[in-house]
């Protein structure tokens, strides 16, 4: 199926073909159609599935006809609301990519910085706003936005906005717009909470849930490592300076964390940045933009900072703090693996956490590989039982053509080694130098996933 035969207009299609897009995901073919209808939407998609398109396009296409035919003047009629500033800017993007030949004007607008060049882009008149929570409704206070022309109405990462706290500002707003709308709820996650709260707010609406072609689970190389608190820092530089992949995202349970790790790797010389909540909106995006141009290596997050992130090829995810809720992993994870490429997403447990893992591996139903070898290394679990399959050497072939570097003792200069990591021993000193990715000595013969 193509985009045209989903019945999408021209001015549209001319700017889906401009970025290479002819054919939709799963998740555009089922709620476009859906969308496009009128009718309310429930959807389920993981990150990377295209599901902001999803939404996106068949709004722009019902004010676009709209305006074709006199019905629409310069007035808001779509609001999309989503927890963080990071995932506003991508979304907004996106909008003004698809709508560049119709005509619609959009903004983003979101807390963190002086609310006067939003404000003023308020003004101008636009169709299409995309916002935080908090921000939106600071604006509707002071007269500056009115909700009383919404037509359609957009929950995304629906699920994070509950765990973020934002369900009375959500009832708020519902209060300001008119009740004959559409609405959409998108959310990577279905947990019972959100098909609670969907059911006060969708009308007679459509349930669409789309699971990747592979769970993220199956696309990542997972691999795990037991490690003390006090050497996780000593094993993340080992990691970076051993493997040196060209981006690493790493995500801090706490922004203090987040921070404590900038500083360890700047001082091994490691070029890193870190988002979180307490840094300015243009800290961030200086950060995120220097992430995604290859001016910067290692990127560490929080989890809320992180959604909205969306970096292609992102090579490798490193989970310094395991998360306490399962799902959260899936999220992390997520990030690299995306459109069918693989990705590798590394896990740092010391004792403490090894209570999270075992809830981990309940919910992807799978055991991940221990790296059983590594300069850190501390005991595995306690527990027998629980142990964690053992990971044998791997072929790595999507990295046998790619040259590795190391760093000098100044951590700027780099040299070339054209070994094949997929033939290389496990991961041990020798001669100062590390070796195989991700391989182990088995704990136990021919335990494997």
């Amino acid at each position: 199926m193509t985009f045209k035969e989903l019945g999408l207009i021209d001015p549209i299609l001319k700017a889906l073909a401009e970025k290479g897009y002819t054919h939709p995901t799963p998740i555009q073919q089922q709620a476009i159609p859906v969308l496009l209808r009128g009718q309310d939407l429930l959807g389920s998609a993981q990150t990377g599935t295209g599901k902001t398109a999803a939404f996106t396009i068949p709004i722009l296409q019902q004010i676009y006809n709209n305006i074709g035919s006199g019905k629409g003047g310069r007035k808001l009629k779509a609001l999309i609301i989503t927890p963080t500033r990071e995932l506003a800017i991508q979304i907004d993007d996106n909008v003004t990519e698809y709508s560049k030949y119709t005509g619609i004007k959009s903004t983003v607008i979101f807390g963190g910085v002086k609310q006067a060049s939003q404000v003023s882009a308020m003004r101008k008149g636009v169709d299409v706003l995309t916002a935080t929570p908090g921000r939106l409704l600071d604006l509707v206070k002071q007269g500056f936005i009115s909700l009383k022309d919404i037509e359609y109405l957009v929950l995304d990462e629906a699920d994070q906005m509950l765990d973020m706290g934002f369900i009375h500002d959500i009832k708020k707003v519902l209060k300001l717009v008119p009740h004959d709308r559409q609405s959409l709820f998108f959310s990577a996650t279905m947990p019972k909470a959100i098909v609670d709260l969907s059911k006060l707010i969708l009308g007679d609406f459509e349930k669409v849930s789309i699971a990747p072609e592979k769970p993220t689970a199956e696309r990542v190389d997972q691999a795990v490592y037991f490690v003390s608190k006090k050497s996780k820092p000593k094993l993340l530089k080992h990691l970076i300076e051993t493997e040196n992949p060209a981006t690493v995202l790493v995500f801090s349970r706490t922004k203090h964390g987040a921070n404590k790790i900038v500083k360890i790797l700047d001082k091994a010389g490691i070029n890193s940045a870190a988002i979180h909540g307490n840094k300015s909106q243009a800290a961030r995006q200086k950060a995120l933009s220097a992430f995604k141009d290859g001016k910067t290596q290692v990127l560490v997050a929080t989890d809320i900072a992180a959604r909205g992130i969306d970096v292609s090829e992102l090579e490798m995810v490193i989970q310094y703090d395991l998360p306490n809720i399962a799902e959260t992993y899936v999220h992390r994870i997520g990030r690299t693996g995306r459109a069918k490429a693989s990705g590798v997403a590394l896990s740092f447990c010391d004792k403490e956490e090894r209570a999270y893992l075992r809830d981990i591996e309940k919910l992807i139903k799978q055991k991940i590989d221990v790296i059983a070898e590594h300069p850190f290394l501390i005991d595995g679990p306690d527990d027998p039982s629980d142990e964690p399959a053992a990971r044998p050497a791997r072929n790595n072939s999507r990295n046998n053509s790619r040259k590795s570097t190391s760093r000098n003792s100044s951590g700027s200069g780099r040299s070339q080694n054209n070994e094949d990591r997929s033939k290389r021993q496990p991961m041990t000193k020798t001669a100062g130098k590390p070796n195989k990715r991700f391989a182990s000595k088995p704990k136990s013969s021919g335990a494997s996933n």
